[in-house]
């Protein structure tokens, strides 16, 4: 396996590492995880060597069989979601965005669940887990504006704005020592049911439709580049596997350990947004991949 180091000295070599790996694989699948948004001030959730930074987040077995963890989750998201609708695009986001525009990305499927993929100008997005700015019914499938349930989680909580919270990945936040027990939440206006995310929790599987899609673009494609993503979860290491299997070469920028090192061709250890904005730059000036 080829690598790239991410000491500041070493950045042009990483940029010529991807530029040549693009310039030998012209329909590249593109996967992206959390690290390619913590520059938009989004947390992630693992460390460099793949550990868990925090308590894992909730379940969707959890979520829908016990109210005080839907208490819990509801009002942490209260406090989590208005920094999380305030975050832009950085640099990696319109990066992918001007390579998909240049004819060289098959697809991009992302693991995250901000949208800031679509706000770059990115059009072939797969959005493997879902999106938060969405809040679906469990019972009758209504789907209604996140920024919809924000309205009412405040009006029927008041006084939880003046909470003080520190942002948590995915519109969470960290909100301990405080008694939920209060909390309300909204059911659904058309039916009454219970209300969620319209994200994939863990302990829920990707929708069939979502996951053929991807795979049906992944055999399309001549590469696999993975960005910002640990792979420690199946439904994003699943593709390096299903490429490597089917001698799909596969490469990786991502700062730290993934769980498919022993199958990448490529590893580049460096920032997301500063390794791709230096290779659009050589794209655009048509300069050698080194």
């Amino acid at each position: 396996m080829d690598t790239a180091s991410s000491r500041p000295d070493a950045t042009g070599a990483a940029a010529a590492a991807l530029h040549d790996f693009l310039h030998r694989h012209r329909r590249v699948f593109v996967l992206t995880g959390a690290g390619c948004s913590t520059s938009s001030g989004i947390p992630d959730y693992r460390d460099a060597d793949g550990g868990w930074k925090r308590a894992q987040p909730v379940t969707l077995q959890a979520f829908t069989a016990d109210a005080a963890t839907r208490r819990r989750y509801w009002a942490r998201s209260l406090l989590g979601w208005p920094r999380f609708a305030a975050a832009r695009a950085n640099a990696a986001h319109h990066a992918l965005a001007a390579l998909e525009a240049q004819g060289r990305i098959e697809a991009l499927v992302t693991q995250n669940v901000d949208g800031l993929h679509q706000q770059a100008g990115s059009a072939r997005v797969i959005d493997l887990h879902g999106r938060l700015d969405q809040v679906a019914c469990l019972q009758c499938g209504a789907r209604q504006p996140r920024a919809g349930m924000q309205q009412a989680l405040l009006a029927l909580n008041p006084d939880w704005e003046r909470h003080v919270a520190a942002p948590a990945p995915d519109g969470d936040a960290d909100l301990e020592g405080v008694d939920f027990s209060a909390f309300r939440v909204p059911a659904c206006a058309a039916c009454g049911g219970m209300l969620k995310p319209d994200v994939v929790f863990y302990g829920e599987s990707v929708p069939r439709a979502r996951l053929e899609a991807a795979l049906a673009h992944l055999h399309a494609s001549d590469a696999l580049l993975v960005v910002g993503s640990s792979l420690m979860v199946y439904s994003g290491f699943r593709f390096a596997r299903i490429a490597a299997d089917a001698g799909i070469p596969v490469a990786a920028l991502n700062l730290g350990r993934t769980r498919a090192d022993d199958l990448l061709s490529l590893k580049v250890e460096a920032d997301c947004a500063q390794a791709l904005a230096d290779l659009v730059a050589r794209t655009h000036a048509g300069q050698p991949g080194g």
